[in-house]
């Protein structure tokens, strides 16, 4: 296919885990510290993140701390978008507990967006989704979100996001989703709307073996995909997914 006509975007969704690197099921018991206390190894964690981060145009996050005791209140959304040159970046904080915990999704672009939304998701307090416009009102928009452990708020949450993103035509949903692509709740997203995974079975989670897809990009019918992947960079409990958006060339991105 000629895809002269098309302009590439490479995308990246990651649940950093707050920077903690667990490297077995065991460092959940051993290395629970880590998620309430600060330690010098979880930036040397984010330099590393920055690093991989920084060949993407869009990097969808979640799991990020916007500046708490246990990061050394280090808002690592903003950190990582200085550290691998993204000009703009979003934070939604979630679930805030204080000076012990910022809860957050995030996103960084090297596009300026026309708008950036942030919407509570049904359900217990502690789930959202960011909803980032580029270009005029036809243009894309892309939503990032971590979605709940409970099957039931999940399935509310897909509808609710099946709802949200039903009248635009060119979409990407990307982040932890806490479901396989065959479970009820992705199927309820993918029947409700024109969107669509490419075919990426490989596990994100656990990093150290990772046997269940729990991480997601989809993207609507209007759009190419090319190199749909799970990445080996066992930064977080979850290995990071990227795909190359092939977009209309008519399709202005621009803010």
């Amino acid at each position: 296919m000629n895809y002269e006509n098309y302009q590439r975007l490479r995308l990246l969704s990651y649940n950093i885990q707050a920077g903690v690197d667990t490297q077995h099921f065991g460092q959940y018991l051993t290395q629970g510290w880590k998620h309430v206390l600060p330690h010098r190894e979880r930036l040397a964690n984010l330099n590393g993140i920055a690093s991989m981060i920084g060949s993407y145009d869009i990097v969808g996050l979640q799991e990020v701390d916007s500046g708490s005791l246990r990061s050394g209140f280090l808002d690592q959304t903003e950190y990582l978008a200085h550290r691998a040159q993204f000009p703009f970046w979003f934070k939604q904080i979630n679930r805030s507990l204080g000076k012990f915990a910022q809860h957050s999704n995030g996103v960084l672009s090297r596009m300026r967006p026309t708008s950036v939304d942030e919407h509570r998701l049904p359900g217990l307090p502690g789930r959202g989704v960011i909803v980032c416009h580029f270009g005029r009102e036809a243009g894309l928009v892309v939503c990032i979100m971590h979605l709940a452990l409970g099957q039931r708020a999940r399935l509310r949450q897909m509808r609710f996001v099946s709802e949200l993103v039903a009248h635009y035509t060119h979409v990407i949903v990307m982040g932890d989703l806490n479901c396989s692509g065959d479970s009820r709740e992705m199927q309820l997203l993918l029947q409700s709307s024109n969107l669509r995974e490419p075919c990426c079975q490989q596990g994100t989670f656990p990093s150290w073996r990772p046997m269940r897809k729990l991480d997601h990009i989809l993207v609507s019918e209007s759009l190419l995909v090319e190199n749909a992947r799970v990445l080996d960079y066992p930064f977080s409990d979850h290995l990071p997914i990227g795909i190359d958006v092939l977009v209309p060339e008519g399709l202005e991105l621009a803010a």
